[in-house]
């Protein structure tokens, strides 16, 4: 009934992944997205949150909220910048930095599983089609 719309399929794919990556982060007490997040920093120590919205492609207002999830948890903290006091810079903790290693590496597991599933092509394609949708509309 719905093979051709774009928002069924794509929530219900959404679904799918979500539940993947949400059994990749567990062990980590780390929802999908709290993960990125902290993958964002990690990668890119003393970014804005706005920088982090920006890479994720989400709103501030919900990066705030994951950065501040991850600080409740000990994983990141903010730095007040020196040049302009009304910016915050988000910086692992050493907590946070040690759970570099093992998050990339179960990242990079739930990759190869689903490339696994789908086929390197299809995999590829897909990710490829969908970053270009999304960068059409918005």
């Amino acid at each position: 009934m719905f093979d051709h719309c774009l928002y069924f399929n794509s929530s219900a794919l959404m679904r799918l992944v979500e539940r993947e990556w949400a059994s990749a982060y567990a062990p980590f007490g780390l929802t999908p997205a709290q993960g990125f997040v902290l993958r964002v920093v990690l990668a890119s120590p003393g970014c804005l949150g706005s920088e982090v919205a920006d890479l994720l492609g989400i709103a501030r207002p919900t990066a705030t909220r994951l950065i501040d999830n991850l600080g409740d948890k000990g994983l990141v903290e903010r730095r007040q910048g020196e040049a302009d006091g009304r910016e915050w810079y988000v910086f692992p903790t050493r907590a946070g930095k040690a759970l570099d290693k093992p998050i990339n590496a179960a990242s990079a597991a739930i990759a190869k599983a689903l490339r696994e599933k789908l086929g390197a092509d299809l995999f590829g394609t897909t990710v490829a089609n969908m970053h270009s949708v999304r960068k059409a509309l918005s």
